[in-house]
């Protein structure tokens, strides 16, 4: 394995640990998709909103022009439980940055393309979360409907 230097990780384990982490269908994915499911909406998984875009929302929902997310504490700097890496802050400091930024463009750019975009914490109660993506869901294709 490459040396801690020449990479982003600061150890062999890290790297490991980095690396098992998943990208999609997380527990807290996992959960919210079932409890959307389960209200008796469908809906796409990971998929690019905008074909032209390269992001993907969790859960889309392409009639409605819904793109959900689900972003975690760590990797999208929450507020509440976002912590500090120990080994090689810069990088994890910039790294966090850069994905906040990445977000923000995100939510820019969908919703002049005409997309609701929601986005919740891991840590927020999911079953509350997907009760409010069920209510905007149904509001944009009630509004769709008529022509709006």
């Amino acid at each position: 394995m490459s040396s801690p230097q020449s990479s982003w990780a600061s150890s062999d384990a890290a790297r490991a640990t980095m690396q098992a982490n998943r990208s999609r269908d997380t527990k807290p994915e996992l959960a919210l998709r079932r409890a959307v499911h389960a209200l008796g909406l469908r809906y796409r998984v990971s998929i690019r909103p905008l074909p032209s875009l390269r992001r993907t929302a969790d859960i889309v929902f392409t009639r409605a022009k819904v793109a959900v997310f689900l972003d975690g504490c760590f990797w999208h700097g929450c507020p509440v439980h976002h912590t500090l890496a120990s080994a090689n802050s810069a990088y994890w400091q910039d790294k966090v940055l850069r994905n906040r930024e990445r977000d923000q463009d995100t939510n820019a750019q969908l919703a002049a393309a005409g997309w609701t975009v929601l986005r919740f914490w891991e840590h927020q109660d999911l079953a509350a979360a997907a009760l409010q993506v069920a209510e905007v869901v149904r509001r944009q294709v009630e509004q769709s409907d008529r022509g709006h």
